[in-house]
């Protein structure tokens, strides 16, 4: 090709085609995937619209990311006013008034004393950046030996290295290994199936306490932080009882270990509060945040540290080289404009008290979905995060067979039927845009309800 010339792009129509999409990666396998492609062209509040036209209710905000709706006027006037005056700064000589301003926000609202910021593009690079914080704080402050990060199976921490090392979902793990060494994995509070076989209350809360007898088996002067997402979401939206993460508080204040918790998800107002950490009464000494933070108009995450943390950082650069971590498009000025305008949406509309009311609204509309079909077992979250469990047989929590994929099923049948939802072989959840109204939610239920009749139709014929 010659070096003068461009190649003309395909158009929108073509984007279906096998033949182009044969030169991008997407989430799911490409062969499969292929055959009837998801490709959307345009948004607005509450919806999307393929490339066919096609009209879908966006029960997921995007991936969790929309938090106050697409095509937000307040949120792309602020991005345009940004563009016009500065699109990048120098990150390794410094930073910009917009992540000053951001991060000063960002201080004022979190729990407790979180009060310094990293910021970043995505969640895993701050998780990441919460692992490399606890192991350097550590050998800061004179513990070089603690390097280990306890988390939990079915969690979800981030792709790269380190946050997939952290993460405890074999499926996206396996064809990864071998991972980083130094991570130590426990079982979640998962109290619709006990792993121990406990009933809740009587149950001593094993799942929490276990965790301290596993830092004393792993000797705590080897372990850095206890990593952990307030409402888990990739094992089935695992709502912990109330007793759980106080416990957590206090075993990780006991060993002098660093509480990190993921809201990659829970926070920006999805549990009903600003942050999950509100929600369950519980302050970690990291709360590390990001999709909701930015509504889905620029990549952003934030890495938020207690005071007390921050300030070991500071010192002579001869014994104290300060926080080494960077990326190329940390704090990026178009990126903290939009979040700082995110934030201001969601605080003057009040929309974490819509997330709570909408909340009551779902948590209704899942129950009559129980008593109707007889396949939801339970259900499970708060605010706008919530999912349903399916099983044969609630009496007994029999589930479907694996082979059956049956909340897989009923999540495609949804897609089909123009609802984007989170759906896996057993579970569908849901976590529409903050913005939402009780008339869209009920009319996002309607066709969950048709999809999960038609599915059972189907696997009755």
């Amino acid at each position: 090709m010659s070096a003068t010339l461009v190649p003309d792009l395909i158009s929108e129509a073509q984007t279906t085609e096998e033949q182009f999409l044969r030169h991008i990666f997407v989430r799911d396998q490409m062969a499969e995937w292929s055959k009837s492609p998801l490709v959307m062209a345009r948004a607005d509040g509450v919806f999307y619209w393929d490339v066919t036209g096609k009209r879908y209710l966006d029960a997921l905000s995007g991936i969790y990311v929309v938090s106050v709706g697409h095509n937000n006027r307040r949120i792309l006037d602020a991005l345009r006013r940004q563009l016009e005056r500065l699109c990048f700064s120098p990150p390794m000589h410094g930073t910009n008034p917009v992540a000053v301003q951001l991060a000063n926000l960002l201080a004022e609202l979190a729990p407790g004393d979180l009060s310094t910021v990293k910021f970043q593009c995505g969640g895993a690079e701050v998780t990441e950046a919460a692992i490399k914080l606890a192991r350097q704080y550590h050998r800061l402050t004179g513990h070089p030996g603690k390097y280990k990060v306890i988390s939990r199976y079915l969690s979800w921490h981030g792709s790269t290295l380190g946050a997939l090392s952290a993460s405890g979902l074999k499926s996206r793990k396996t064809v990864n290994e071998p991972l980083a060494p130094g991570f130590v994995h426990v079982f979640p509070p998962t109290c619709y199936r006990c792993p121990f076989g406990k009933e809740y209350p009587r149950c001593d809360m094993t799942c929490a306490t276990l965790i301290g007898q596993v830092i004393e088996m792993e000797d705590p002067d080897t372990v850095a932080a206890l990593m952990v997402e307030p409402i888990g979401h990739t094992g089935g939206i695992i709502d912990p009882p109330p007793e759980y993460l106080p416990l957590l508080r206090d075993i990780c204040d006991r060993y002098n270990i660093l509480l990190i918790f993921d809201e990659i998800i829970t926070g920006i107002g999805r549990t009903g509060q600003l942050f999950a950490a509100e929600t369950f009464g519980v302050t970690p000494d990291v709360l590390c945040t990001a999709k909701g933070l930015s509504g889905g108009y620029a990549p952003l995450s934030a890495m938020i540290c207690t005071k007390s943390i921050a300030d070991v950082f500071w010192g002579p650069i001869a014994t104290n080289p300060g926080f080494v971590e960077g990326h190329t498009f940390e704090g990026n000025p178009l990126s903290c404009a939009v979040g700082i305008e995110v934030l201001r949406e969601i605080l003057e509309r009040d929309l974490c008290s819509n997330a709570r009311r909408q909340g009551e609204v779902l948590r209704a509309g899942f129950e009559r979905l129980a008593k109707k079909y007889g396949v939801i077992g339970d259900i499970r979250g708060k605010g706008l995060l919530q999912g349903i469990e399916f099983v044969r047989n609630p009496a007994t929590k029999e589930p479907f067979p694996t082979e059956t994929a049956f909340g897989v099923r009923v999540g495609r049948r949804a897609l089909a039927n123009g609802l984007l939802c989170r759906f896996d072989p057993h579970w569908v959840a849901f976590g529409p845009p903050l913005i939402v109204t009780t008339e869209q939610l009920e009319e996002m239920l309607a066709v969950l309800d048709r999809s999960l009749g038609e599915t059972l139709d189907e696997l009755s014929s």
